[in-house]
């Protein structure tokens, strides 16, 4: 005969379990309450000390392509040329990175024998540990002479084009967004190869011999399985990516020329990006509506990261849910 379920209190070892479950839920739920909290913190503090200089702003903080505050009496600023060069530079990198990052990935996973697999991604993880100096110094010293002939046909041939006309720097000189582009694409490819690496890797075994069965080459199987599967995670990736582009600092403060004037909209334009326009002036941070500015600036860089990364982890999440 089955038991009666006993009615009695729980021992003195049930009781300390749940009083373990109790404090553990209460960490955990103080470490994720943190993370948030800090996070809400600095989107404060950076709104506090810019609303000031955007109330004294003398232009359109959205539409000017000014910024001169050395006067805090006569502050003109504005993130228009930031937000474009920004964006172009991060985008190319994106464009780049992400064929090659899918085309590593699906090397290592479906073509390349196991023994050379391993070493080659690690390889390729270990460009991550590359300090971003020592990318931007080999952007300006040598990229950019090597990409010169090729700015110089883009603009010849696809001039007409506004991306690849005339811009505000000389293409003989490097340093153009194009130039920095590169160099962000070498920078991110690692988080997009190893993303989609692990996606590619989960894809079941089962899918895979049915397409095997059914007599599809091995293209077809990766056409048909392996990247259907992945495809949540190498947009994931490839948001990661582009966040971390978006915010590189000193690889593109060595590797853009500046210009006088403003910029076009062209992949050959000069110019700074928010990260780096802000590291440019730090040593200048001495009062406060001209620091507020620049505040101003990177509160703007904070939210567009933000956007970009809540982006992947909503992909990622998709494909964990689904």
């Amino acid at each position: 005969m089955p038991s009666e379920p006993s009615n009695k209190p729980a021992g003195r070892n049930g009781g300390r379990d749940r009083r373990g479950e109790r404090i553990f839920r209460s960490l955990a739920t103080a470490a994720g309450a943190t993370v948030v909290g800090a996070i809400a913190l600095i989107a404060l503090f950076l709104l506090i000390r810019a609303v000031p200089s955007i109330l004294a702003n003398k232009d359109n903080f959205f539409t000017s392509t000014e910024f001169r505050v050395s006067d805090p009496d006569n502050m003109h600023f504005g993130i228009r040329d930031l937000f474009m060069v920004t964006v172009l530079s991060s985008l190319l990198a994106l464009l780049i990175a992400v064929p090659l990052g899918i085309g590593i990935a699906l090397f290592l996973t479906q073509y390349a024998p196991k023994v050379l697999a391993r070493p080659f991604a690690m390889l390729v993880d270990l460009l991550a540990a590359v300090p971003s100096i020592v990318f931007g110094l080999w952007g300006l010293l040598v990229l950019a002479d090597q990409l010169a002939p090729v700015e110089k046909f883009l603009n010849q041939n696809l001039g007409w084009f506004f991306l690849f006309r005339e811009g505000n720097v000389s293409i003989d000189g490097g340093g153009t967004i194009f130039t920095a582009g590169v160099v962000l694409a070498v920078m991110i490819l690692p988080i997009i190869t190893s993303v989609s690496r692990e996606v590619f890797q989960l894809t079941p075994r089962a899918q895979i011999e049915a397409a095997q069965a059914l007599g599809a080459t091995k293209w077809e199987v990766v056409r048909m399985t392996v990247l259907p599967y992945g495809r949540s995670g190498v947009i994931a990736g490839s948001m990661l990516g582009l966040g971390r582009a978006l915010g590189e600092t000193i690889a593109v403060l060595i590797v853009l020329h500046t210009a006088a004037e403003a910029g076009s909209w062209s992949l050959f334009d000069g110019g700074y990006t928010f990260a780096s326009k802000i590291a440019s002036a730090a040593s200048e941070f001495s009062q406060a509506l001209p620091t507020g500015a620049y505040i101003a600036a990177g509160f703007v860089l904070f939210a567009l990261t933000f956007v970009v990364n809540a982006l992947a982890r909503v992909a990622a999440g998709g494909k964990v849910n689904g």
